[in-house]
């Protein structure tokens, strides 16, 4: 994700009177806040973990996100614009410190001024434009915004925007609408972007500016003016009825960042991090276009009464991402149970004999905390509820264990830390780094140990946080193989603090293993890889603007049960064969390399329509062959059309980390009997 387009979202603050559109007025600082300024400058330098100076080097990094927050898409300013302003970009700092904010107003109040000018000029002329759109000329559109330049002139600019609302049409038409819907649709975009201007106010632009410097220290500190905080990150997961996703802005698009685990958007559709929602509908009525639209707004219309439909329209953030696709999702509430731990058991053929491997699906690490304050003795816990399954599927005579991980971004560090003694026995798990230098472990103190048998973790790029604390832990004590993909690598600790007007939120602590390795940025590297269909290009704490190092510490003393890399020289080419052969995992891999190519390839995009049209059959073409080469090689009838595709089957993960895991037990066994041998030979 890119912490810098976050700063959007900021925008979209509280309701004010409507204006005119012509009757703008420029902003001022709000002197309420200059004390706010000061308090912000000294706990950022006081308490955040780097203990940083607030000099011209941040102010240099916040001018630039400043900027980016306001014109993400370089739409509005001018470079001569940005060449003028460039005499505020170490002013940051003292504007701070000093408490005179005036250099963000400037700033903004010339925005306003282009963005008025520009979006007034265009409704004026948008309905000739678009019947004057010759959807047959070949040119393209760059959607690349890190190759996206400032516009020299006015010409140029009105060229780019002509672009851009000829590419808004065309996906338009290509989805059917006819060309007064086309009109309208478009119209109403503009008008919604306009709004949430008109509804800006002096506080807005002083939490953009606020949270400009604190994007220069990293990517989970930032400021939230009062009332704020639903605008800027609304979670509409456990306590609201909706879909179980988190939506925040993104230039003039509505985002997913993550969904709930559990929620009816992970369970009921295929709707993926970073896919943007460019429309909602109920049941029997029409769409309604949210581009532009406010945040608030467009989660208001998605919540809604349990068990009722909404249909979102989403632009997918892989493959085909030029076209729209609609999905229909139940809304529920997100209940504890959703989010529990699940057993399941995967037999494996081998050499006549069925083996067992028990599969344990945490997908959050929670703990009923309302039923222990009442005093519960049967309260639900990720690990009382892990440890009872384990329980359960040994008495099933498994023969080993995997604990998935996979998409678990996190939750309770105390449950993190006593799901991890359920497999070690007493001994650290996590060591905590704060601004001081002071390094405090946290460890299991249970000398008892629910499972000492092989076991596999499988995680992925979406496994953070508390899942990264029980990865690492169970990999450096040689306890677990981890099979996957390197996960997020969200290493930090965030605190909340009071200010005079509103809270900050600041990076005050880091993550170290007991190895004494940092899980920041780099996260947890898997012993063995398994392909993922997750871009690490856009998810991930590597993909944030500006996020703290990976480093390392001393290491706390630990024993190693099974030093697990003498193992992968012969676990990895035994995996690797199974997946050149296996039609799952070879569509999987054709799959990913797809959508690598159309990455790419949609980085200019072609505004002739009989090109699009062509495209768009195109990767159906290649999407069905792909499916019907794996069903052909799994004994299945082929499909007649991409409609009747289904997802790959979730078990094919699980299935594959059991053969590692067996292949582990029989290689551990032999090395048992050859070393039994030498020894009864002396």
């Amino acid at each position: 994700m890119n912490y810098k387009r976050l700063l959007l979202c900021l925008l979209t603050g509280y309701t004010l009177a409507s204006t005119p559109a012509s009757a703008y007025q420029e902003l001022q600082p709000p002197h309420e806040y200059d004390k706010v300024s000061k308090e912000l400058v000294e706990m950022l330098e006081g308490i955040h973990y780097n203990r940083p100076q607030i000099d011209d080097a941040i102010s240099a990094k916040a001018f630039d996100y400043y900027i980016d927050a306001l014109d993400p898409s370089k739409s509005f300013f001018l470079k001569s614009d940005i060449d003028n302003l460039t005499q505020y970009r170490n002013s940051f700092d003292d504007a701070l410190r000093k408490g005179d904010t005036q250099v963000a107003y400037t700033i903004y109040n010339l925005y306003l001024k282009r963005l008025e000018k520009r979006l007034t000029s265009l409704q004026d002329h948008l309905p000739e434009m678009i019947k004057g759109f010759d959807y047959n000329i070949d040119e393209t559109l760059n959607t690349d915004p890190e190759a996206q330049q400032w516009a020299n002139t006015e010409v140029e600019l009105d060229d780019y925007w002509r672009k851009r609302l000829k590419n808004r049409a065309l996906v338009l038409k290509l989805n059917g609408e006819s060309e007064e819907k086309i009109i309208s649709t478009i119209e109403r975009r503009y008008k919604n972007q306009l709004k949430r201007v008109d509804q800006t106010n002096a506080v807005d632009v002083y939490q953009t500016f606020a949270n400009a410097i604190t994007a220069a220290l990293d990517p989970h500190t930032s400021y939230f003016a009062p009332r704020a905080s639903e605008t800027f990150n609304i979670n509409m997961s456990l306590s609201l009825e909706g879909i179980g996703a988190v939506l925040q802005m993104d230039d003039d698009y509505t985002k997913v960042v993550r969904l709930v685990p559990g929620g009816p958007a992970a369970t009921q559709s295929d709707l993926s991090p970073n896919d943007r929602i460019i429309a909602v509908g109920q049941e029997d009525k029409t769409m309604i276009d949210v581009v532009g639209m406010r945040l608030d707004d467009v989660v208001d219309m998605i919540r809604g009464e349990r068990d009722t439909t909404v249909i979102l329209e989403i632009t997918p953030s892989k493959g085909d991402t030029q076209t729209s696709k609609r999905i229909s999702i139940v809304r529920k509430k997100v209940k504890l149970e959703d989010q529990s731990a699940k057993k399941e058991i995967v037999e494996i053929e081998r050499d006549g004999e069925t083996y067992k491997v028990g599969v344990i699906s945490l997908p959050t690490f929670y703990s009923d905390f309302a039923a222990i304050q009442a005093g519960d003795k049967d309260y639900k816990s990720s690990t009382r509820d892990t440890k009872k399954l384990i329980e359960e599927l040994r008495e099933e005579k498994i023969s080993a264990l995997i604990l998935d991980l996979r998409n678990n971004g996190g939750g309770s560090l105390q449950e993190a830390n006593s799901l991890t003694g359920l497999f070690i026995p007493s001994g650290p798990t996590v060591q905590i780094r704060d601004q001081s230098g002071r390094v405090t472990p946290l460890g299991d103190s249970d000398t008892a140990i629910t499972y000492s048998g092989p076991m596999a973790v499988l995680v992925n790029r979406m496994s953070a946080s508390a899942s990264e604390i029980v990865a690492g832990a169970l990999q450096d004590y040689g306890r677990a193989l981890i099979l996957g993909d390197q996960t997020f690598g969200k290493g930090t600790v965030q605190v909340l603090q009071e200010v005079d007007q509103g809270q900050l939120k600041v990076t005050q602590a880091k993550f170290y293993r007991v190895s004494g390795e940092s899980t920041q940025h780099k996260g947890v590297m898997p012993d063995i890889a398994f392909p993922s269909l997750i871009d690490k290009e856009t998810i991930g704490e590597s993909a944030l603007d500006n996020p703290l190092p990976w480093d390392k510490i001393h290491e706390t003393r630990y024993p190693v049960y099974w030093k697990m890399s003498a193992y992968l020289p012969i676990l990895e080419p035994r995996h690797e064969a199974r997946m050149a052969t296996d039609p799952n995992f070879v569509a999987i891999n054709a799959q990913i390399e797809e959508f690598k190519e159309q990455v790419e390839s949609y980085k200019s995009i072609s505004l002739k329509e009989s090109t699009r049209i062509q495209q768009k059959e195109d990767n159906k073409q290649k999407e069905l062959e792909r499916e019907n080469t794996r069903r052909k090689a799994l004994g299945l009838e082929p499909l007649a059309s991409v409609d009747d595709i289904e997802p790959i089957e979730e078990d094919t993960y699980a299935k594959e980390a059991s053969e590692v895991l067996l292949d582990f037990i029989a290689t551990n066994q032999m090395a048992q009997k050859q070393a039994e041998k030498k020894t009864a030979q002396k």
